[in-house]
C-alpha cells in the first residue's frame, strides 16, 4: 500500500465548490439522512467532488465538503485519507488500481506490478501523455478471478502480463477493452466451463 498523503501544495487548486448541478444533487442527497445525521453523506459527497475535480480530491474539496456538512476539516480528512477509493493527488485519464492482496499475488499480481512500473512509473505518477497512473490497493473482491485490476469503473480479471499489456494498449489507442475475465471463463464460473449440474433429470 502507498502512504496516503495529500498532494503537494503546488498541485492544489486554491478553491473548490460544487457546480450548480452537483450542488443541487448534494442538497438532495443529504435529505436521505435523518435530521442531525446529514454528516453520513460525507462519502457520496466526497465521491462527487472527486468526479468533478477530474478523478482526485483536492484539499480545498475536503474543506468544502466539511463546511457543507458542518464538520471539522479533520473529520473529512480522516475519511478521505482512509479510503483508497479517494485519490489524494491528480491521476491519469485511466487510473489503474492493482489488487495486491494474497490471492492475486499467488496468481501473478507481482508480474502485473512489473508491467505498471515499466509502462507507467511509480505509484501515482502520471504518464507524460496524461493517460495512465496506478496504485496498489487492497482486495477488490474478485479473488476467484485473480489477479485483477480496476481501471476507472471497470474490472479486468484473470490477467496475465500479456493480456494486461493488451488492455493498456487498447485504452491508449482510444478503444474500449472488454472488462471482466480475460480468459475463457463466464463471470466467476470454473475455467473452461461448467463441471457440475451439466444435465438435469426430471421424473416422467
Amino acid at each position: 500500500m502507498a502512504v496516503r498523503r495529500l498532494a503537494p501544495a503546488e498541485l492544489q487548486p486554491k478553491e473548490f465548490s460544487f457546480s450548480k448541478e452537483n450542488l443541487d444533487w448534494a442538497k438532495k442527497e443529504i435529505t436521505k439522512y435523518p435530521e442531525g445525521r446529514q454528516a453520513s453523506a460525507v462519502i457520496p459527497l466526497l465521491w462527487r467532488a472527486q468526479e468533478q475535480a477530474g478523478g482526485w480530491v483536492p484539499e480545498a474539496a475536503i474543506e468544502y465538503v466539511a463546511k457543507f456538512l458542518d464538520l471539522p476539516n479533520i473529520r473529512v480528512l480522516e475519511i478521505a485519507t482512509f479510503y483508497t477509493m479517494f485519490n489524494l493527488a491528480p491521476v491519469g485519464r485511466f487510473h489503474v488500481q492493482l489488487c495486491g492482496t494474497t490471492p492475486c499475488v499467488l496468481r501473478g499480481a507481482e508480474k502485473l506490478k512489473d508491467v505498471c512500473h515499466h509502462r507507467i512509473g511509480e505509484q501515482f505518477e502520471v504518464t507524460a501523455d496524461g493517460n495512465f497512473s496506478w496504485v496498489e490497493v487492497e482486495c477488490l473482491g474478485a479473488c476467484v478471478n485473480a489477479p485483477m485490476a480496476q481501471i476507472n469503473y471497470d474490472f479486468f480479471e484473470d490477467l496475465t502480463p500479456e493480456s494486461f499489456n493488451r488492455v493498456l494498449d487498447e485504452l491508449a489507442a482510444g478503444k474500449n477493452p472488454k472488462p471482466g475475465p480475460q480468459i475463457d471463463r463466464q463471470f466467476s464460473a470454473p475455467e473452461g466451463g461448467a463441471t457440475t449440474l451439466k444435465s438435469v433429470k426430471t421424473k416422467a
